[in-house]
């Protein structure tokens, strides 16, 4: 058994000027910035947030810019086996998440668990 639920949205931008891409997101969104000057947070914004909140940053790609989703789970390979069975495929391993893609070619993330309360409030499967 396993667990599993939405952790948030990641903007990826295509862009020389992250801070600006940064910049731009706060203000759409209203989000106020996180400074990190952690060597893992290089090459993404991320925004202050309710602890219970869905995480929402950021990040520096070299492919085309688009809009994918993280799905927090305790297992990633039992989370990555659940969804092959529904159609999804598997892209690469990445740091410490897998990069999935939907049957519908939307590509997602499957990462530790991010936010406060997964315990009680995440999906169980078996």
């Amino acid at each position: 058994m396993h667990k599993s639920r939405l952790a948030g949205f990641i903007i990826d931008c295509r862009t020389e000027d992250l801070e600006a891409a940064g910049r731009f997101w706060s203000e759409a969104l209203g989000l106020k910035v996180k400074p990190s000057g952690a060597e893992e947070d290089t090459g993404y914004v991320t925004f202050a947030r309710d602890p219970n909140g869905l995480h929402i940053e950021v990040q520096k790609v070299s492919h085309d810019s688009r809009l994918h989703l993280d799905i927090e789970t305790d297992d990633q390979e039992g989370e990555q086996a659940r969804l092959e069975k529904l159609g999804a495929k598997f892209v690469a391993k990445v740091k410490t998440w897998t990069v999935m893609q939907a049957p519908t070619g939307q590509r997602f993330c499957l990462v530790r668990p991010q936010r406060s309360g997964f315990e009680q409030e995440a999906n169980h499967w078996e």
